[in-house]
């Protein structure tokens, strides 16, 4: 059909008063408080009465920590092959405080927002800090202090410990199961399955096409992801509290964390 006919078709319906279809809303409202321009912050808390007061770290080749110190943190990424064009649009982060689980969220709505996104997050994290992760050594940290370093802001994760889970988990049960991704681990040790949920792979294009002004019912469901990821790290170390590692013979001795030391 060409453009004339259609012209014909759109005045037709014009002269006989036939209602117009009215073009669909979208959806570009958001989830949390915007705290800087162009940055939104979620802040979430969950009870957790089972986590102990110092984690038995003997699984991932180090001693223990207290569960004050502990940081779960996950990225959600503008791309998954790393590089200086790559960069985290989300960041979660969860922490104990008490006897529940408080998981903070940021993500940004403009490119613009990526400094105070850094910053705010450089806030977050202490000198006697431990990170815990899922991949974050290969990945997350390393995009992190690219960030980091573009935005001239000093990283705030140089020399701190961090219990990456993926390495222990490939050492206790990469003969036992199909693959080791998280969650592939969250099924056989934490019995969860997801729903509805939204692969980290289609992150990047969720949060791109919200930027170029589509709808935000995707970047919702990456921050439900991210906000899953967090709760499950702690919920993974949780259930490798008390393993006993696998070769503690290769092991270094002095590998007490209480108070690590920062590298310069």
């Amino acid at each position: 059909m060409d453009l004339d006919a259609l012209r014909r078709m759109a005045g037709v319906r014009a002269r006989l008063g036939l209602p117009r279809t009215p073009a669909r809303a979208v959806e570009r409202e958001v989830p949390g408080e915007e705290i800087a321009p162009g940055l939104r912050y979620l802040e979430q808390s969950f009870a957790w009465p089972e986590a102990p007061e110092v984690f038995d770290l003997t699984f991932a080749r180090l001693t223990q920590a207290h569960r004050g110190q502990l940081m779960h943190f996950d990225t959600e990424t503008t791309g998954l092959a790393g590089g200086t064009g790559t960069r985290a649009f989300m960041i979660g982060v969860a922490d104990w405080r008490d006897d529940r689980l408080r998981v903070r969220q940021l993500y940004m709505t403009t490119m613009a927002a990526e400094t105070s996104m850094l910053r705010t997050f450089a806030g977050w994290v202490d000198d006697d800090t431990v990170l815990v992760s899922y991949n974050g050594k290969s990945y997350d940290a390393p995009l992190l202090a690219t960030r980091f370093r573009l935005a001239r802001i000093t990283n705030p994760l140089v020399g701190l410990v961090h219990v990456d889970l993926l390495h222990p988990m490939r050492r206790r049960y990469r003969q036992v199961w199909e693959n080791c991704r998280m969650q592939t681990a969250e099924r056989h040790l934490l019995r969860i399955v997801r729903e509805d949920d939204l692969p980290g792979s289609e992150a990047p294009r969720a949060w791109l096409d919200y930027l170029r002004g589509g709808s935000s019912t995707d970047l919702v469901r990456v921050a439900a992801h991210n906000l899953q990821d967090v709760r499950s790290l702690s919920a993974l170390l949780v259930e490798a509290h008390g393993w006993a590692a696998l070769d503690m013979a290769s092991s270094p001795p002095g590998n007490e964390i209480s108070t690590p030391a920062r590298a310069g």
